[in-house]
């Protein structure tokens, strides 16, 4: 798989075509779309490249884009709706989790460059989410807002997005979660740890235990918003319905 990733990074038809088949729309500035796919620790192991040959600071504007785009969508489709409902639905659409499925799903962990001794531990965070972000970015520099915002509605969240099931579903899965425990005579508690992230903001990854064993992780952009996601995971996965 490296080699083959390699070789498409070495190929710049080869992989202008694949930055085309993800986002719908042929690149200009393939260089771009390199630097969205090169986390940090792929420059660690080529000092003379440079800290600021990285995605972090396209991972920066386009989690901006992102949830500007997000947030006009869901103004615009729920008139009636006051501002808590938008915002908790938006967090719930571009939070990590929902950004790594995402990613996975349009294959974007084939085209990440990244450290290979740091690749597993790495991979199993928030690389591929912050790599879409990065993109996001890259499509908005080099083509312009609204071919980012096509690329955001059209791929992104009418592509992989059940927004009439985020909206139906705002259960508060944390009680849920903790009714389920009491019922079952289970020790429930949340390991939280945090980490800066580009512009200053902090993610939170929230591990639920049940009895002392981790059972699911959630992530997010506050401490609430990763126990929720955590609870959530954990239900699906003990088949609480």
């Amino acid at each position: 798989m490296l080699g083959f990733v390699s070789r498409l990074f070495a190929s710049d038809k080869s992989f202008r075509q694949a930055v085309a088949t993800v986002t719908g729309q042929r690149p200009k500035n393939a260089k771009l779309y390199r630097l969205a796919f090169t986390h940090s620790s792929a420059v660690r192991q080529q000092p003379a490249i440079g800290r600021h040959q990285t995605n972090e600071r396209l991972e920066f504007l386009g989690d901006a884009v992102l949830g500007t785009v997000v947030a006009e969508y869901l103004f615009k489709k729920y008139p009636y709706e006051q501002e808590g409902f938008l915002t908790e639905v938006r967090s719930r659409i571009v939070n990590r989790e929902s950004l790594n499925n995402i990613a996975l799903k349009l294959g974007l962990d084939k085209l990440v460059q990244l450290d290979t001794a740091q690749g597993r531990a790495a991979r199993s965070r928030s690389v591929n989410g912050n790599a879409l972000e990065a993109l996001v970015g890259a499509v908005y520099l080099d083509l312009g807002y609204q071919s980012a915002r096509k690329f955001i509605l059209t791929r992104l969240v009418k592509g992989f997005v059940d927004v009439h099931t985020l909206t139906t579903t705002t259960a508060n899965f944390k009680s849920k979660l903790v009714e389920w425990a009491q019922r079952e005579g289970k020790t429930l508690r949340y390991d939280i740890t945090g980490e800066a992230r580009p512009g200053g903001m902090m993610e939170f990854t929230a591990n639920v235990l049940l009895d002392e064993e981790i059972v699911a992780t959630g992530m997010g952009l506050s401490k609430k918003q990763a126990e929720q996601l955590a609870a959530e995971r954990a239900l699906t996965e003990l088949g609480v319905a």
